[in-house]
């Protein structure tokens, strides 16, 4: 069983230089979930190119006020590819479909946050993500003891800011690499 202390839910995984799936090369990705039944997260620093928030409200019928913002639409991860979710501040939680992944942070993939979205409600702040990226039991353990991703806490900024090409970047300093500096080579001691 999982140490709950060791749950990567709440935190940043950030693929490393050598990552093989072209899918998540450079990727940040927003862990939501993670127990011995496997781990789930949110792509965050990869839009979707051409894919427009209001549009995707209007495919789905829901009348969009004044107030409305457009967020950024990204691509979450591989898996579920059609459903939609929104990651936000913990300011907003659905009456059904609300992950309180930390004290900061929540994930909603109901209508509802799309509605409230739309009126120009919901959460202070939120990105939208098309699929997510799932991992089995040990999988992203294996991962990041064959040097796939590092781990760190995350922020704002790196969350729902508008600087995409610069997450992974960012991400990295946080935890006071240099990416330039960074090797793609595991080594053992």
């Amino acid at each position: 069983m999982t140490n709950p202390d060791s749950s990567l839910a709440g935190k940043l995984l950030i693929a490393m230089p050598d990552m093989s799936d072209p899918r998540f090369a450079k990727t940040v990705v927003y862990m939501c979930a993670h127990s011995d039944e496997g781990g789930m997260g949110l792509i965050v620093n990869k839009p979707e190119e051409g894919i427009r928030f209001s549009k995707l409200l209007a495919q789905m019928e829901i009348p969009v006020s004044p107030n409305a913002r457009d967020l950024r639409v990204h691509y979450g991860g591989p898996v579920d590819y059609q459903r939609g979710f929104v990651l936000h501040s913990s300011d907003y939680a659905s009456d059904n479909g609300t992950l309180d992944v930390d004290d900061n942070y929540r994930m909603t993939a109901t209508l509802e946050v799309l509605e409230d979205l739309a009126k120009g409600e919901g959460p202070d702040v939120a990105m939208m993500a098309l699929g997510y990226a799932g991992w089995g039991p040990g999988q992203l353990e294996y991962e990041i003891r064959q040097n796939g991703w590092l781990t760190c806490a995350p922020n704002d900024e790196i969350l729902f800011g508008a600087d995409n090409a610069g997450k992974w970047s960012a991400a990295l300093k946080l935890l006071g690499i240099n990416p330039l500096l960074l090797s793609a080579t595991a080594g053992r001691a």
